[in-house]
């Protein structure tokens, strides 16, 4: 029933061959990656006004003016940086590999955690502020605001668990249409203020308070969320078709033009139409909602409707970002040991599922804890993107400082600027967002850091005590031990633990066999090269795998005329299994020795064997001379 419905909602397995045919065109990657950034236009505008407005009034609109201009600058020096860094690291990674590279360890896992945070942040205020968009219109749904947000989530992951190429065929209108709708109103918006429109006035507070800079610097705090998901690009290059590199860079052109012209435009027609949010507990309005309904009146009264869904299926869609952003940077993460494995597999579509299901998992948290409140995530929200931001283009500063290639003067002052720049940011945010529950980001990122190098030292330990030097493996000879059974040892690599479970073998039977299932054939090319050094008679039989699957080979193997397989025998697999000292640690590894095991037992003339190695614990690994790599 689960796999029925599982095929039902995500599809079928994609053989590792047509990856390739999974990535995206530039027309394809633009509205999923640009999805974020473009959407924070819907409340970039309105969160500087929530501080201004309130505090000196009418004054508001003349310094939204400056703090627009202020962040408008700061994307396009962002954008002209991170095209660099698209050239310069094609592999993705981003603000993590940039760091990580040029900087040392701890600030590339600092960048790679801070971003993470950011991404699961950026799933649930962009849900969470598009549901108040709809209920800014249609107020009776404020009381479902919470489970609205939970299936949009759920929804978005399940589109995502289909592939790259299917989350772009569902995703690409809507942000087109956001697009269309946006450059619409601000076309529309300016032409009737110049064709004589007088605004609606609104009944704005004078306001007590003096223009003070810790005001403007708090208003310019909440207008950073503009620039949130801009680094998504030079994440997920390798998610562009080739040449991936000038395919990437193109669409963070567009990008930082897009983000420019309607956060840009959307300022202007605040000011020009003098709007501001309104928080009356039983009569919410966004700024967004409050422009369009003076730009399309009369026989534009439809394209109001238009903007308010194209506004609402954008900002969920900014999350669509993070599906595709996270899962890529989590597993390059992981395959460097610094996450748990299981996050750098492809799932049956080919996508990075189990990143997927975490990122759902932990933003439906956020919500249900901070019910969906946009003003109570907001002030998580920026911090950890501009921790990256400042990460990676201090990054970029040393690497051509260090490099010293063609151009690299200029290309230093762009990073360096930028890095300067981006950690002021920091600074401002930490401080004024102090009391907005920031001080939590700067809290957690840490702990983050340290849990990223705990794993990464479990996995180092592990990888020591496993390993089997290359030279040492012309001294084992498997002939030492004899067996007298049918015996099939399935085999990942040549390590310590098969090896253990091979010998084993040899005890229980003469007719021994290596099986291996490997889902590439370059993988399938390194087992056998490493298998044909030791001393032994018994044969490795590799199968490739093309759908990823492990028990499925292993049975069409025994009831092969390759295995010469008798009615009546009797099959013992045995399987090669490390145990690790803490509970916690087995999370960190595959249980595919379960599975496997779950399966083979359903068949009455298979017997299933678990040879086990204990490993020691890590600290004393770390410590001892005798594991060395």
């Amino acid at each position: 029933m689960f796999k029925g419905l599982k095929r039902l909602l995500i599809g079928r397995p994609l053989k590792n061959e047509v990856a390739d045919e999974e990535k995206y065109s530039v027309f394809g990657g633009l509205p999923i990656l640009a999805s974020d950034a473009l959407s924070s236009v819907a409340y970039a505008t309105e969160e500087i006004l929530l501080v201004l407005t309130p505090a000196i009034g009418l004054l508001a609109f003349p310094y939204l003016n400056y703090i627009s201009i202020a962040i408008i600058s700061l994307v396009l020096i962002l954008a002209i940086s991170y095209s660099q860094t698209i050239k310069s690291y094609p592999n993705g990674g981003g603000a993590y590999i940039v760091a990580k590279e040029n900087i040392g360890v701890i600030a590339g896992v600092a960048a790679g955690a801070a971003l993470s945070l950011d991404y699961i942040l950026t799933v649930s205020v962009s849900i969470s502020s598009g549901v108040a968009q709809i209920v800014s219109v249609f107020s009776d749904l404020a009381p479902y605001k919470v489970p609205l947000c939970v299936v949009i989530v759920l929804l978005l992951m399940v589109g995502n668990l289909r592939g790259l190429r299917e989350s772009a065929k569902l995703f690409s209108f809507p942000a087109y249409a956001f697009m269309f709708a946006m450059f619409s109103m601000i076309i529309c918006g300016i032409a009737k203020i110049k064709s004589g429109y007088t605004p609606v006035s609104h009944p704005i507070d004078t306001g007590t308070q003096a223009v003070s800079m810790f005001l403007l610097l708090k208003a310019f705090s909440n207008g950073c969320a503009a620039l949130t998901g801009i680094e998504a690009v030079s994440n997920a290059v390798p998610n562009f078709k080739s040449p991936s590199t000038k395919n990437a860079r193109k669409v963070m052109v567009i990008l930082g033009f897009l983000i420019v012209c309607f956060f840009g435009g959307t300022s202007l027609l605040a000011n020009l139409y003098h709007v501001v949010p309104i928080t009356e507990i039983h009569h919410e309005k966004t700024v967004l909602v409050g422009i369009a309904e003076q730009v399309f009146t009369g026989n534009l009264k439809f394209m109001f409707y238009f903007l308010l869904a194209a506004t609402f299926t954008i900002l969920a869609l900014a999350a669509n970002t993070a599906f595709s952003g996270f899962p890529l940077l989590i597993s390059i993460m992981a395959k460097e040991g610094y996450a748990p494995r299981q996050l750098s597999m492809r799932g049956d579509r080919l996508s990075y599922s189990n990143g997927i299901i975490v990122l759902s998992s932990l933003s439906i948290l956020l919500i249900v804890v901070f019910k969906a409140e946009v003003s109570a995530l907001i002030g998580l929200y920026s911090i950890g993107v501009f921790i990256s931001f400042t990460l990676s283009q201090s990054g970029m500063f040393l690497k051509w400082v260090r490099n010293r290639n063609k151009n690299w003067m200029f290309k230093a002052f762009i990073n360096g600027l930028g890095a300067l720049v981006t950690f002021v940011a920091v600074i401002v945010i930490a401080i004024v967002k102090f009391d907005q529950k920031a001080w939590v980001v700067v809290i957690v990122i840490p702990i983050l850091i340290f849990g990223m190098l705990k794993v990464k030292k479990h996995y180092t330990a592990v990888s020591k005590q496993l390993r089997i030097p290359t030279e040492e493996l012309t001294q084992i000879d498997i002939n030492a031990s004899l067996y007298t059974n049918r015996v099939i040892v399935p085999i990942e690599s040549v390590n310590k633990a098969s090896i253990r479970a091979l010998r084993y073998a040899r005890t229980i039977s003469e007719n021994v066999v290596a099986f291996n299932v490997s889902i590439d054939e370059e993988t399938g090319n390194k087992v056998k090269e490493r298998f044909a050094l030791i001393k032994t008679d018994i044969p490795l039989i590799v199968k490739y795998s093309p759908f990823r699957k492990v028990v499925e080979p292993l049975l069409k193997f025994i009831e092969s005329t390759e295995y010469d397989y008798q009615k009546g025998d009797m099959v013992t697999v045995i399987l090669p299994e490390f145990s690790v000292k803490s509970a916690w640690q087995e999370l960190l590894h595959n249980q595919t020795r379960l599975f496997i095991q779950n399966e083979l037992m359903k068949h009455k003339h298979i017997v299933v064997s678990t040879m086990p190695l204990q490993l020691k614990d890590d600290d004393y690994v770390m410590k001892s001379p005798k594991y060395k790599i």
